[in-house]
């Protein structure tokens, strides 16, 4: 019964099953709404679960390079996004503490996605992958310092490690994002995950039109399939993540779900309006003016402490 339960809460609700329904879905929304912004009319609400299963049943192609480490890349980056949309699930729908220092765990968890994408580009050995690789590997080491800084000023202002507490500690003393140093940390984590997900302007390692797609320029089939649905459980677990560190003051299913949508629509306004940055600029973006930023809020987090 346990073993049961344990593969639902995973496998179903409110973990892959639920995270990449929810996920596609949200892809529709951004789909539609860069549609509008551009006077298009955008595709049906349905059309990502099409393109999933279309994926799957096509062929599939593996190059001259190491075909295992190619063709199990993208099934780490899903079972890792798949395991934190679990996690901070069922934070919210029991409020529980799962396991001690899980705020830790989902950090790292969160960094495996990226590394799957830079595996399977490398592993490839096509040129223009391995550029896409490069590319992305130097964006994560751009994007983590500050992500993980606006994560420490959690940590400072609440004292806990574990989801469930830093969520318990908002739901009696208010949202962190309403005091200075939150709202300053929850901004740069807002920037941060744009880049987790590869959205403009930080796209650089997928830019279609410099490297053609990059990163998965030699994927087809079901392993594109698996990478895209891991894309889509992160487009679900990423603004809930922000919700529960910076968010959680309220948390009823009205409430997460208007949030959700309000981070969407900020994501998907940042990438409709932007130019993408060259790699340098995204590297001196994150080094040279984020990262001081959340370190000016982790500060302020302890001396307010």
């Amino acid at each position: 019964m346990i073993v049961f339960k344990t593969l639902f809460l995973y496998l179903v609700f409110p973990g892959f099953l639920f995270a990449a329904s929810v996920g596609m879905l949200a892809g529709w929304v951004e789909r539609k709404l860069a549609a509008r912004i551009q006077y298009r009319v955008g595709p049906p609400w349905y059309q990502n679960f099409l393109d999933i299963i279309k994926l799957s049943g096509k062929e599939i192609v593996v190059p001259g390079g190491k075909a295992f480490t190619f063709l199990a890349a993208p099934f780490f980056g899903l079972a890792a996004s798949s395991l934190v949309a679990a996690m901070l699930g069922e934070a919210i729908r029991t409020r529980e503490v799962s396991f001690s220092f899980d705020l830790i765990i989902a950090v790292y968890l969160l960094i495996i996605p990226a590394v799957s994408l830079i595996i399977g580009a490398f592993s490839s050995q096509n040129p223009l992958a391995s550029v896409g690789g490069s590319r992305e590997m130097k964006m994560v080491l751009a994007y983590e310092l500050p992500f993980i800084l606006s994560i420490a000023t959690v940590i400072i202002k609440t004292g806990y490690l574990r989801i469930a507490d830093v969520l318990n500690y908002q739901l009696s003393n208010g949202s962190i994002a309403a005091s200075p140093s939150g709202c300053i940390a929850f901004i740069v984590a807002l920037l941060c995950i744009q880049a987790k997900l590869g959205f403009v302007p930080f796209d650089a390692a997928e830019a279609e039109q410099e490297i053609m797609c990059g990163t998965l320029i030699e994927y087809s089939g079901l392993p594109l399939a698996i990478f895209r649905l891991s894309h889509f459980v992160l487009l679900f677990a990423l603004p809930l993540f922000l919700i529960i560190l910076f968010l959680s003051g309220t948390l009823s299913i009205f409430s997460i779900i208007i949030k959700y949508l309000l981070i969407l629509v900020a994501i998907i306004l940042i990438k409709n309006t932007n130019p993408r940055l060259r790699i340098d600029q995204a590297l001196r973006f994150f080094w040279k003016l984020l990262t001081p930023i959340a370190v000016l809020g982790a500060v302020l987090a302890f001396l307010g402490k």
